[in-house]
């Protein structure tokens, strides 16, 4: 299954290779850009069946997917509409996670928190606090990628794929030192 993944984000340009400035101020050799893939709808209904194996394998209910915006918008739809649930976001509304739009969780409902990659889980942890206030009971995290070389352990975690990819200080980043690559902010959030 993780091989068919990879297939798909080499195919899709969503795994990038060169020297990039994350969102967290460190220094990485790769970054995933899921963006990529997801425009394609055929590539990403591949990729959230082999998430719906997960979730059945490990004998997961679901009522509802909740997807941090922007990253988990379209996969939440993608996987909800797999699995035959409703599909909703969170947003960031001065600075805080919150449901909008007339976003509402049934109190006890089973829902799962949906990303495009967890590397340290942020906005998968804040959206679900959102659902925790509503009364939801979040029964894990599920992403297309999990980069968090194992680090990521606050909630169960169902990835399509687990990659390791190396983070690096700035002021330690081999990268820098070499010179030879100039760094690239490719992402979404803003510093």
């Amino acid at each position: 299954m993780e091989n068919q993944v990879l297939e798909l984000l080499k195919q899709s340009h969503s795994l990038l290779e060169g020297h990039f400035l994350l969102s967290s101020g460190k220094h990485s050799d790769r970054y995933i850009q899921c963006a990529q893939v997801c425009m394609y709808p055929e590539r990403l209904a591949t990729i959230c069946q082999v998430i719906k194996e997960r979730l059945t394998e490990a004998n997961v209910k679901v009522d509802c997917v909740v997807g941090p915006a922007m990253g988990g918008i379209i996969v939440a739809y993608e996987l909800a509409r797999s699995l035959g649930v409703r599909a909703m976001f969170t947003e960031r509304e001065n600075n805080i996670m919150t449901f909008r739009r007339g976003f509402q969780v049934k109190r006890g409902e089973k829902v799962l928190i949906v990303e495009d990659v967890v590397t340290t889980g942020k906005s998968s942890l804040e959206s679900a606090a959102v659902v925790a206030q509503q009364g939801g009971e979040v029964v894990g995290i599920a992403s297309i990628v999990d980069r968090s070389n194992g680090q990521f352990t606050a909630k169960p975690l169902y990835p399509a794929i687990s990659l390791q990819v190396k983070a690096y200080e700035a002021g330690e980043c081999p990268l820098c030192r070499d010179g030879k690559l100039p760094v690239v902010k490719p992402g979404s959030r803003k510093m």
